[in-house]
């Protein structure tokens, strides 16, 4: 059974990749919490199994979102 703080606890969001190889050809798709280690992981908007063994379309990769340099103001008193 599961307990209340179970249902109740936040979980981690799931995020969409796919491991593409030195051509672009999907080898592997994951959901996972936290990006996969090693090279050619690339986040995706959602899975399609149909993708193994064919090129990724362009349409469901996520560019990676680049956060503005945090800029320090003084503060006026």
């Amino acid at each position: 059974m599961f307990s209340l703080r179970a249902l109740l606890a936040p979980r981690p969001l799931k995020r969409c990749f796919a491991l593409l190889d030195a051509q672009g050809i999907c080898r592997a798709l994951r959901h996972s919490a936290q990006a996969p280690q090693g090279l050619g992981w690339i986040e995706v908007e959602s899975i399609g199994p149909h993708w193994l063994g064919q090129q990724l379309p362009a349409s469901v990769r996520i560019v990676a979102r680049q956060h503005p340099a945090f800029r320090h103001e003084a503060l006026s008193a």
